[in-house]
């Protein structure tokens, strides 16, 4: 067995018509995260312990956002060659779990279509939850959002 985590925190763009994916699903009514791809904060740190837990580096190393053949790709599709490399180097994805760190907006009805469409991507369930920074810092201040994740593999024999 191999654990891995990731970590990611993007900030609000000021383009008011960017919008806002967490988990891959669409949150109407806020600005969306700056980034090179779609910034999905919850789907890159989720990517990121995949990847950790295999021993494959990170997201970056895979996809640089000095690549400008892949901006604005959606996280979906970085999830889905993540899971396929981490599938390649003989692992199964036994359990992963994300937790999103927003003071706004409120996620909780949210959460379990994040967790439907990242559990059909992965092949296991995936637990999401949402927090607050309790007013501290930069995600405290709501100048962006992080998440933080941990997944579980499986080496195959």
């Amino acid at each position: 067995m191999r654990i891995g985590q990731g970590i990611d925190v993007h900030r609000f763009s000021t383009d008011k018509n960017r919008p806002l994916l967490l988990g891959l699903v669409h949150i109407p009514g806020f600005a969306g995260l700056a980034g090179h791809s779609d910034a999905d904060v919850a789907t890159h740190a989720l990517c990121d312990a995949l990847l950790g837990a295999a021993n494959l580096g990170d997201l970056g190393r895979h996809f640089p956002d000095t690549n400008p053949e892949i901006a604005n790709i959606a996280s979906s599709e970085l999830l889905s060659e993540i899971v396929k490399k981490v599938r390649a180097a003989g692992f199964s994805v036994e359990s992963a779990d994300v937790t999103i760190i927003a003071e706004q907006p409120k996620l909780a009805s949210f959460m379990p279509a994040m967790s439907d469409a990242l559990t059909e991507i992965v092949g296991c369930r995936v637990s999401v939850k949402a927090t607050t920074a309790e007013g501290l810092g930069a995600l405290g201040r709501v100048e962006g959002i992080g998440a933080m994740s941990v997944a579980l593999l499986k080496e195959e024999s």
